[in-house]
């Protein structure tokens, strides 16, 4: 997958904004003003291309089980996130697309009943 395909389907999820809240490298994604997806556009550019993304806990250490090129998350909290790193051709794109489903509704998930409801309206 390439960082326009990620982006557009990103960006087509409801309540989902982008922006460099961190510095001018890494590219955020987020649900009324929750992170869900984050992207270092430096290294993506330099063929190291990588991926963020919130995970249930157990989820996490089975996807890191099953996949070398899913780690816990590169500056994160290694317990809610993962980085999936792309560059190495493991994760066939049907996955990666779940992958950010499941962080965007685990972000959703989290919100008060109010903050989902206006998702949904």
């Amino acid at each position: 997958m390439n960082i326009e395909q990620i982006r557009e389907y990103c960006l087509a999820k409801k309540g989902t904004t982008e922006d460099f809240p961190f510095d001018e490298d890494t590219l955020v994604f987020k649900v009324l003003g929750k992170m869900f997806a984050l992207v270092g556009l430096k290294r993506w550019e330099a063929g190291e291309s990588a991926i963020n993304l919130k995970a249930d806990p157990e989820y996490s250490q089975d996807l890191r089980a099953e996949y070398n090129s899913i780690r816990p998350g590169f500056h994160m909290s290694k317990k809610h996130w993962n980085t999936l790193y792309l560059h190495e051709g493991e994760l066939p794109s049907k996955l990666i697309l779940e992958l950010i489903d499941h962080s965007y509704n685990m972000v959703v998930k989290g919100m008060t009943k109010k903050m989902r409801e206006t998702l949904f309206d």
